[in-house]
């Protein structure tokens, strides 16, 4: 079950998405209950990074009339691996802090999973990790790891409190994406939820890239292969 102010979030992420199409030239298409996983395996982990190996759901390509609404001017078919089918299911792979947590080697990762995922054991399409306190913007790291990626990364930004020895780090050049409610200037900070460590969260971030630099669209689609916020999009009122 996903949780309404997340359906929410992702419904205003997704009519955003609609209007800056014409930026991106991929979309990827990651279904909101895998999103709430992902989040709460991010909460749960505060305040270091987590690595998440993503593979697609072969069996579950893109609807066509989502790929139609979203393609902008700029769009290229056969980018990447996985390019037209939603990502199925995530793997935790590592957990540490910005020094540790990195694409690891498949030699090193193939014992971890070749109970649950047999030959393909460490070698996943996508990858995924947080940016605590910090924007989902590409470090030149995170670049140079892309460099290894089949398919494309992504980068969930999360900013909380207290904030430890690492503040919030957020003068950073680049395309910013927000999930959910912005940073309030005028009062306190708007507090999204409270996580099981107790660090309470004020804002996140997610975006998605290619090992060229280019951005990829994030779709946030329900059950039915659907965007959050659907109706707004195929129906704008401005």
């Amino acid at each position: 079950m996903v949780e309404e102010w997340l359906v929410e979030a992702m419904s205003s992420y997704n009519i955003e998405s609609w209007k800056r199409r014409d930026a991106y030239v991929a979309q990827v298409h990651f279904p909101g209950s895998l999103l709430a996983t992902l989040l709460d395996w991010t909460f749960r982990s505060l305040p270091d990074e987590i690595l998440v190996g993503l593979d697609i759901d072969g069996t579950r390509p893109v609807r066509e009339e989502v790929v139609d609404a979203f393609a902008g001017e700029n769009i290229e078919d056969r980018l990447f691996a996985g390019q037209g089918f939603v990502v199925g299911e995530a793997h935790l792979v590592n957990r540490g802090d910005s020094y540790s947590v990195h694409h690891l080697p498949e030699d090193w990762t193939d014992d971890m999973f070749s109970a649950e995922r047999g030959s393909r054991a460490g070698r996943f399409t996508h990858w995924l990790h947080t940016h605590p306190n910090a924007p989902a913007i590409p470090s030149e790291a995170d670049a140079d790891a892309a460099q290894e990626t089949d398919g494309v990364d992504m980068i969930l930004g999360v900013e909380f409190t207290p904030t430890g020895p690492l503040p919030w780090f957020g003068d950073v050049e680049g395309e910013r994406r927000k999930l959910g409610k912005k940073r309030s200037w005028f009062s306190r900070r708007v507090v999204l939820g409270i996580a099981p460590t107790g660090h309470r969260i004020h804002g996140l971030e997610m975006i998605a890239f290619h090992k060229a630099g280019l951005g990829v669209n994030v779709v946030l689609i329900d059950e039915d292969g659907l965007p959050y916020g659907w109706e707004s999009i195929i129906t704008p009122t401005s």
